[in-house]
């Protein structure tokens, strides 16, 4: 992210915070304290904005200004609440649809992730807090432009949002090569989440425990499982066909 970017200094980062401006992240020297701390922290709570307590170092090789211990991300896109876009969709007669992304952390996979996602016409891509790629400039380019378009949801717990949406009526999927479903067998035509796990750690065992069901897309290689944004739109696109077909058919 450019230093275009960023705020730095605890006046300007509580001005930043006061005028409404949507911040992405915030780090924080580990010494640092004082009453803006509790200002910043509070806020930081009340938008899940992330924060970290770094070395001083770390905040130096950002920027070599008088940061005063402080610098903030400023947000390349406004994130939307999920609590008020699902009661919104079922009113307006829509059938949910939504991607979870559990700890994409790829700025690059997310982006081609969030492009293909709004071209499938999913309502709205849901992130944790903590552990997910920053939407910084690189991840708008490689969406095309795509995540100022689609609704992201940064939620600090991807556990209760996946209850909330379970509460709600809606199905989640999790895609994973031990899944004892084939992705073409799930009917989309429901209220759906489906849930995609980063490369490395997969999905977590909580969020595994609250899905429906488990779904695998067939390899037949050597390798065992494929890359996260690559299966994303085999899935999405399953969708998109069983949305297709179900369309009646046109006259001759």
């Amino acid at each position: 992210m450019g230093k275009s970017h960023i705020v730095y200094g605890i006046h300007a980062v509580l001005e930043a915070i006061r005028s409404g401006k949507e911040l992405e992240r915030i780090i924080l020297k580990k010494e640092f304290s004082g009453p803006a701390l509790g200002e910043i922290l509070k806020y930081c709570r009340e938008h899940q904005v992330p924060y970290q307590l770094v070395p001083p170092v770390r905040l130096d090789k950002i920027t070599s200004k008088n940061h005063q211990g402080v610098i903030a991300f400023l947000s390349e896109i406004s994130y939307q609440p999920i609590e008020q876009i699902v009661p919104q969709l079922f009113e307006e007669g829509q059938t949910p649809f939504f991607l979870v992304l559990d700890h994409i952390t790829d700025v690059r996979n997310f982006g081609s992730i969030a492009r293909t996602a709004e071209c499938a016409g999913v309502h709205a891509l849901i992130v944790p807090e903590k552990g997910s790629a920053l939407i910084n400039a690189d991840a708008i380019k490689t969406s095309s432009g795509a995540l100022h378009t689609i609704n992201v949801c940064r939620v600090p717990s991807l556990v209760n949002t996946l209850k909330f949406l379970k509460d709600s009526g809606i199905m989640l999927y999790a895609a994973s090569e031990k899944g004892t479903h084939l992705y073409t067998e799930v009917d989309f035509s429901k209220p759906t989440a489906i849930v995609i796990g980063s490369e490395g750690r997969g999905i977590s065992t909580e969020i595994l425990r609250l899905c429906h069901s488990q779904i695998r897309i067939p390899v037949l290689g050597k390798i065992s499982s494929l890359n996260a944004a690559v299966a994303t739109g085999i899935i999405l696109y399953e969708k998109v066909r069983q949305q297709l077909a179900a369309l009646p058919a046109p006259e001759k």
